[in-house]
């Protein structure tokens, strides 16, 4: 709790990072969970790994050691063979519990819109996951617009668009997308307050939700939520509600 507000952080990393050198325990997010007061958050591995299973197995583990903070997300290379990609997922889900499936088509270029991507987004939903995106960086299969039609064609999937189109740059395909699907949700890291602002003009705050992404983002990416001039309900919602109604409560 902050500032009378609960706070769900919808953007996380734990593990080791190929490609960045990263390296993100459990403890360390926790106790910079504690210090702001963020009650949960959604746990998500690199995209570049060594091995995604053990990935996945630390999240788990972190599940378990810190109860009822963390909610599980998967992510591995779309380009492993098809049935190695969809039992790992579904072991993810079964065995783990994890609630979402994370693509980051900066570092994993799969094209949404060819039919040979469809197992991406049916792996998803058979496993009752939403679907985080990175959008941004990695054009153009990071665009917002990339993913409407699999938006239209599985309108049971929930689409969180990770960064809301990326630092600005694309925030503004990132609300026609919301506007036309209702199974579209933005996340709101890397923005400013006034594109959030803008988002917020198009978007309800039902379908925005707060995220950190790394660790020294943390105050800023949360306090210019906080402080933004608009009603606690709305607040209430991006900083929390949101968040749980995509999600869940972890267990």
């Amino acid at each position: 709790m902050r500032d009378g507000f609960a706070i769900y952080d919808t953007h996380v990393h734990i593990g080791s990072a190929r490609h960045s050198g990263r390296r993100h325990h459990a403890a360390d997010l926790v106790r910079a969970m504690d210090g702001f007061g963020i009650e949960h958050a959604v746990a998500i591995p690199f995209p570049l790994v060594e091995d995604y299973r053990r990935e996945h197995d630390e999240i788990a583990a972190a599940q378990r050691t810190y109860r009822g903070r963390f909610v599980g997300a998967a992510c591995l290379n779309p380009f492993v063979p098809e049935r190695e990609f969809r039992d790992e997922v579904r072991r993810c889900r079964e065995v783990h519990g994890f609630r979402a499936l994370k693509f980051q088509p900066q570092f994993q270029p799969l094209n949404p819109l060819l039919d040979s991507s469809t197992f991406l987004f049916e792996t998803a939903l058979e496993n009752r996951m939403a679907l985080i995106v990175h959008t941004g960086s990695g054009i153009p299969f990071s665009l917002p617009s990339m993913y409407l039609l699999a938006a239209r064609r599985y309108p049971e999937l929930k689409f969180v668009l990770a960064h809301c189109g990326g630092g600005g740059l694309f925030h503004g395909e990132a609300i026609v997308a919301a506007s036309l699907f209702a199974n579209i949700y933005l996340e709101l890291s890397s923005l400013m307050p006034h594109q959030v602002l803008e988002v917020l003009h198009r978007i309800p705050s039902k379908r925005l939700m707060a995220g950190t992404d790394l660790p020294e983002n943390l105050r800023m990416e949360l306090l210019k939520l906080l402080e933004l001039p608009v009603s606690d309900e709305d607040k209430r919602n991006i900083l929390f509600g949101t968040a749980k109604e995509v999600f869940g409560l972890p267990d």
